[in-house]
């Protein structure tokens, strides 16, 4: 694993944030005096980010937002969600182990995220993860964000990586379209926020735990080429 670069997402893939941005959604519906939504609403907008989560779910009152209304109901979910945002959330089984490993192996580590580059910051730290990554990035660091493909190229360079010699890991068609667009080989965990099974986005590979990354991404070592 020496020189190579390996990209996850965060929600979904490494922590189970679901049940902390429900509540922040919830909020936001709570504030237009709309009902509470289930988690398992949230899910499938998780990947695309709140916008899409506080949207998705107020549709489901057959309500509709104007661009206005949502960017400044965006600002009321920003406000709660700092202040709660590791209530629930909690690293998914043997994500601590799996990274240990990948560092010990020289494997540089990096998080390309649709949230806010703070809010990743804010999740990683109580969570006890910030320490592996050599960069972070959100959907307001580079200008663009997934499924472009230069969100995921623009995070591998400021982990001083090269797409040739990195790997994406993440649980959903977003991350899946954005690897293939940047040419990236990409693992999808199977227990994210897909509402389809992950597997028929195509992905390279597919894990069902994170006891099986290594051996997933052995499988590129002879497609992935040393800086």
């Amino acid at each position: 694993m020496k020189d190579w670069t390996i990209v996850f997402d965060l929600d979904g893939t490494l922590v189970d944030t679901a049940p902390d941005l429900a509540e922040a959604t919830n909020y936001v519906l709570k504030t237009l005096g709309l009902d509470r939504v289930n988690e398992l609403e949230i899910r499938q907008f998780v990947g695309h980010g709140a916008l899409a989560m506080i949207d998705g779910a107020v549709k489901a009152h057959g309500r509709k937002l104007s661009e206005r209304e949502l960017h400044d109901l965006f600002e009321v979910f920003l406000t709660y969600y700092s202040a709660h945002i590791a209530d629930y959330s909690v690293p998914y089984p043997h994500v601590i182990a799996s990274l240990d490993d990948l560092k010990a192996a020289g494997a540089t580590l990096a998080v390309c995220t649709n949230k806010m580059e703070q809010q990743a910051h804010q999740v990683l730290k109580a969570m006890k993860l910030d320490g592996y990554f050599s960069a972070v990035t959100g959907r307001d660091s580079l200008g663009a964000y997934k499924p472009d493909p230069r969100h995921l190229t623009g995070t591998i360079a400021r982990a001083g990586g090269n797409a040739e010699s990195s790997i994406m890991i993440g649980d959903s068609e977003t991350d899946i379209r954005t690897a293939k667009a940047a040419r990236v080989p990409v693992v999808a965990v199977s227990f994210g926020y897909s509402i389809d099974p992950v597997a028929s986005f195509g992905p390279d590979a597919v894990i069902d735990d994170y006891r099986e990354l290594r051996a997933a991404l052995d499988r590129f070592a002879g497609t992935c080429v040393s800086k």
